[in-house]
């Protein structure tokens, strides 16, 4: 019996990343999946296969595009409509475009903020539906540091992240009488594909500015992940877990 054995999890962006090791953690610990990506390949296919065979659980693949409101609609309206019990969403996915604001076309941050923002809101609307009827579930936003503390050329992204944490403070007291908790994580850096973008000097002043000198594995975010969706967090909510190895301000 894992820490979650009985419970079903949504996890968005689910096919690298935060996303793919929140998912095999979660799986480990026993909960049925529904994994969540942009597209369709015979990689993605194979993992959840792996997945479902090495942890003895249920996984189901799920797509959607994020910059496409109706796609996301369609994807979860099968859930909705089921009237399937969902305990955990797991809201990872996200985008990433880092420049100065005197740079950067607003048509590029608003196209940010409808996949960072909007669409986890809708998302979040969609589920929520479930677990109001069936009064019990558990919300996990992954936010970031950059919506916390402000970094140049980081206008979009962290703007976007911010948004998500006091969408979280929100929604978790709208939530908290139907029993549903609500919190977000903000990591700081993590080896995911979204950090290789930075150059060397970039990733190197980051790192300087951690107490504990390195970057995080994705597996390590998992873990919180993890733990706020199990009975262990049964009277956390409204928080930002902060995941980011001592964050230093100098």
């Amino acid at each position: 019996m894992g820490y979650l054995t009985g419970k079903t999890a949504i996890v968005t962006g689910a096919s690298r990343g935060i996303g793919k090791a929140s998912a095999e953690t979660l799986a480990a610990e026993g909960a049925d999946l529904y994994v969540c990506c942009r597209k369709e390949t015979a990689e993605f296919i194979r993992w959840a296969e792996q997945l479902a065979e090495e942890n003895k659980i249920g996984v189901i693949p799920l797509y959607f595009d994020l910059s496409e409101s109706a796609s996301v609609e369609n994807a979860f309206m099968g859930i909705v409509k089921e009237k399937k019990k969902i305990d955990i969403l797991v809201n990872n996915a996200a985008v990433s475009y880092g420049t100065a604001l005197s740079m950067m076309p607003i048509s590029k941050i608003k196209e940010l903020f409808d996949i960072n923002f909007f669409e986890q809101l809708h998302i979040i609307q969609l589920i929520s539906k479930l677990m109001m009827r069936q009064r019990s579930g558990c919300i996990i936003n992954i936010s970031s540091v950059s919506g916390i503390e402000a970094f140049q050329g980081n206008i979009a992204y962290g703007s976007s992240k911010a948004a998500l944490i006091y969408a979280t403070k929100v929604i978790s007291k709208e939530l908290a009488p139907f029993g549903i908790r609500v919190n977000a994580i903000a990591p700081g850096t993590v080896k995911t594909d979204m950090e290789s973008t930075r150059t060397a000097e970039q990733l190197s002043e980051v790192i300087n500015r951690t107490s504990m000198k390195r970057t995080a594995e994705p597996a390590e975010v998992a873990d919180a992940v993890c733990w706020l969706a199990g009975d262990k967090a049964s009277f956390v909510t409204g928080q930002v877990i902060i995941v980011d190895g001592g964050r230093m301000n100098v």
